[in-house]
């Protein structure tokens, strides 16, 4: 029986992933280097020391921590004209408290991505009952440290809860963690996500309330 939803942040709640890369194609312009939205698509979901260092070691560079601070204060600017809610979210999440889901963000960024990107959707941590970055744990997608941790916190074994994910690492690291994994299909498509371990893939995140209701209770 699910009695735990886990969402991940980007590509499940919101689309952020433009403004993020818009941002550090910014931050690395003013270093000098020109790159391209592309080059950041197989470090998505992996949070952003590998978002912005895979890309960095690509063309030769070191990462430095001050990258993704520069990075994050271009996306803190323009966060609120390009990050993009996902439809129905905010309507899912009230509909899941009052059927007596428990809720958690278990997200690859940083504690400060996640909170712009609460406050872009009108919400904020205390709306769900655990919020989990990539600041508390150690090891990142697809590793389940993420997930597990969020279970932990919400009180529930990992096959009471849910995760609904966008990435391939993500959905492998819910798998990793013994948990149901939904695939929302947008950033990768439904094979790449069925393929990484998806239990169930949807077209958009609200989708996954009817699947919910359908699985034994």
């Amino acid at each position: 029986m699910i009695r735990y939803i886990i969402f991940d942040m980007d590509g499940v709640l919101v689309d952020s992933e433009n403004a993020i890369r818009a941002a550090s194609i910014q931050m690395f312009a003013r270093r000098g280097l020109a790159v391209s939205h592309a080059d950041f698509i197989p470090f998505t979901g992996m949070g952003e020391n590998r978002f912005i260092g895979g890309v960095a070691e690509k063309y030769g560079i070191s990462f430095i921590p001050e990258m993704k601070a520069e990075a994050y204060a271009i996306y803190d600017e323009i966060a609120g004209e390009t990050v993009v809610v996902h439809d129905g979210v905010r309507e899912l999440i009230v509909k899941l408290k009052e059927r007596g889901y428990k809720l958690a963000v278990a997200s690859a960024a940083d504690e400060v991505k996640v909170r712009i990107n609460l406050r872009c959707m009108g919400l904020s941590a205390e709306d769900f009952d655990s919020i989990v970055t990539g600041n508390d744990v150690t090891r990142h997608k697809p590793d389940p440290e993420v997930f597990q941790i969020a279970c932990q916190n919400l009180g529930g074994r990992p096959e009471q809860a849910a995760v609904v994910e966008d990435a391939v690492a993500g959905c492998r690291a819910a798998k990793a963690a013994g948990m149901l994994c939904f695939g929302v299909a947008g950033t990768f498509d439904r094979e790449a996500l069925k393929n990484a371990g998806a239990d169930f893939v949807v077209e958009k995140t609200v989708d996954i309330l009817a699947v919910l209701l359908s699985l034994p209770q």
